[in-house]
């Protein structure tokens, strides 16, 4: 497949960081920086245009926090100039990254969501009778950078460009040039691509017809367990010798029967179940949002617009019964 090219001038363009500029603010346009962007717009519009074409961006303002959901992560969110940066950039190039994708890669892709991927491992769980399923370990920050910049080259034929994306890699890594900063993103579509190698690897080396990535985890199926096995010993050295990545050691092989834990899910052949961990965290979340709602700190319309994508979660699942609980007590259906 050709490089595309020509691109920097489609980035550096003024209809296209003003779109930049809209998909940044959605859902933030009462912030303080954004009112401040949108009154300024013409002129940090100019600013970043004549920053990007003199390659002196002004990046790496991160603002560090920790979520526990469901364990413990690092963010780190960049600032909204840059945020408008990053949608500048994958405006143009999100399109160029996804025409190397394989079909059963998932996350950062349109139309390809979490709903979207268990559906399919639920299709094969139907016509396989093992599975293997794979995630790596501390992904984000054993990214290599220099070869997140190579797989970048081979797909992107402008300088321009590939300079750019050195310059954000640039502002941060975890140690010795690895790792990219998790809530951006630049960084959650590098983190996709940067496993598309392997992807072709597994289907077209290894030929593996049923395969399933969302992000770092994976699971690939076979109708018998060694030759599981062997697309193990496989995978394993593709990831260290082409990507420097290691697996965590929480591999999984076992008979789709047994239902298979992905995505905050246990999913078997014909019905998936909410694993343990995330009803408990669902339980958790509701009470939390009932409360605010109980002290005055929320309305009910804001009670009711943080309850509902916690209903919409359960109900990827077989969980009638949870959702009538919530039905019983809440007093409305969703």
């Amino acid at each position: 497949m050709k490089r595309k090219g020509n691109l920097f001038d489609l980035i550096v363009n003024e209809d296209n960081i003003s779109e930049a500029f809209k998909k940044a603010s959605k859902g933030k346009k009462n912030l303080k920086e954004v009112i401040d962007y949108k009154e300024n717009l013409g002129y940090y519009i100019k600013i970043l245009m004549k920053q990007l074409r003199n390659h002196e961006l002004e990046i790496g303002y991160y603002k560090f926090f920790e979520i526990y959901d469901p364990k413990r992560r690092s963010i780190c969110a960049a600032s909204f100039p840059e945020r408008v940066l990053h949608h500048a950039i994958m405006n143009i190039c999100e399109p160029v990254l996804e025409s190397r994708a394989i079909f059963d890669s998932y996350a950062c892709r349109k139309n390809k969501g979490n709903h979207k991927a268990l559906l399919r491992a639920k299709k094969f769980t139907m016509n396989y009778e093992w599975f293997l399923k794979l995630d790596i370990k501390k992904y984000f920050d054993n990214i290599d950078h220099k070869i997140a910049i190579k797989l970048l080259s081979r797909c992107i034929k402008d300088r321009d460009v590939i300079l750019t994306f050195q310059n954000i890699l640039d502002t941060y890594q975890k140690d010795n040039g690895k790792g990219v900063p998790i809530g951006n993103l630049i960084s959650q579509h590098l983190a996709n691509y940067y496993l598309c190698p392997f992807d072709h690897f597994v289907k077209e080396k290894l030929r593996v017809k049923a395969y399933v990535r969302y992000m770092d985890d994976f699971l690939v199926f076979r109708n018998n367990k060694s030759s599981l096995k062997n697309d193990l010993f496989e995978i394993r050295n593709f990831l260290s010798d082409h990507l420097k990545l290691e697996l965590k050691h929480n591999i999984q092989l076992n008979k789709c029967s047994r239902g298979i834990p992905f995505l905050g899910y246990r999913v078997f052949p014909h019905k998936n179940r909410l694993n343990p961990n995330s009803r408990k965290r669902f339980v958790i979340k509701f009470r939390k949002y009932e409360q605010k709602w109980i002290n005055k700190e929320w309305t009910m319309r804001m009670l009711v617009r943080h309850v509902e994508p916690l209903v919409a979660f359960t109900k990827i699942a077989d969980s009638a019964e949870l959702r009538q609980d919530i039905i019983n007590k809440f007093g409305v259906s969703f």
